[in-house]
């Protein structure tokens, strides 16, 4: 099987990403509000917020797919978007809707991903194979992606941001729809990863995965980042990660109840 990991980056460079005032108006009215954030390499980070507070604004400003207002973007050492095909070569990205091809299979849509980003096609063709084997999709390699279940797609979305072995993963919600075995697996994958030094960038609404897995957490509300720190630091001595949420957000204990509930 070809090895699809890579070096771990040296000490003492660039950030993985590099944020800082970064604001994204929308009719006046701003999705992301003066946002200033350090990732550094080699960190599996959880990006949290309620709905609405800015989250997926963000990624896509970092994928390269709605340009900021005003404020500046660096990643992996490169300014976006001044260096924005350098950068998209070194990043994998697992969108929040999956924009993947109903009409290939699963194992086409991967290769041709590696195609995209310059593998010569025997090559692309044995990592999507070994891929698939990986995701444990190998028996649906022959299914078009339209037959696919919302956790075999996400599977097939990560699977093809893998295929060439990436620095740097943004990742919107991958878990969304995925059953826990099949969870379980994406997890210990992307884990794996950021021990051969690759950096995780990921939003979730399941607080529970991103206490498990992330070392390092920000919290956005409304537009502007709340909190941020190691997952001890957030916690605290005795609160869980939902119990900080919760208070960085602002969001009180419930002050009525239904009579007839």
């Amino acid at each position: 099987m070809s090895d699809i990991s890579r070096d771990t980056a040296p000490v003492g460079i660039s950030p993985a990403i590099e944020v800082r005032n970064l604001r994204k108006l929308y009719d006046q009215k701003a999705a992301v509000d003066g946002l200033t954030l350090s990732v550094p390499r080699g960190c599996f980070f959880g990006f949290l917020g309620p709905n609405g507070a800015g989250k997926t604004t963000t990624i896509k400003m970092l994928m390269g797919l709605a340009p900021p207002t005003s404020g500046s973007i660096h990643l992996l050492g490169l300014p976006m978007p001044e260096e924005g095909l350098a950068i998209k070569r070194q990043i994998g990205l697992v969108p929040d809707e999956s924009l993947l091809f109903d009409h290939l299979t699963g194992g086409e849509f991967i290769e041709f991903v590696g195609r995209i980003y310059g593998l010569e096609r025997t090559v692309a063709r044995e990592r999507s194979m070994e891929l698939l084997n990986l995701f444990e999709l190998g028996n649906a390699s022959r299914k078009l992606i339209s037959e696919y279940s919302k956790g075999m797609r996400k599977r097939v979305a990560m699977a093809a941001a893998l295929i060439h072995r990436p620095q740097l993963f943004l990742m919107d919600e991958p878990f969304e729809g995925v059953d826990a075995v099949g969870a379980r697996l994406m997890k210990d994958i992307l884990l794996e990863q950021v021990r051969h030094g690759a950096t995780i960038f990921l939003t979730s609404h399941v607080l529970e995965v991103v206490e498990r897995l992330c070392d390092r957490v920000a919290i956005i509300n409304e537009g502007k980042l709340v909190q941020e720190g190691s997952m001890q630091e957030l916690r605290g001595s005795s609160q869980t990660l939902e119990d900080a949420f919760v208070r960085a957000v602002g969001v009180g204990a419930l002050r009525e109840t239904l009579d007839w509930l």
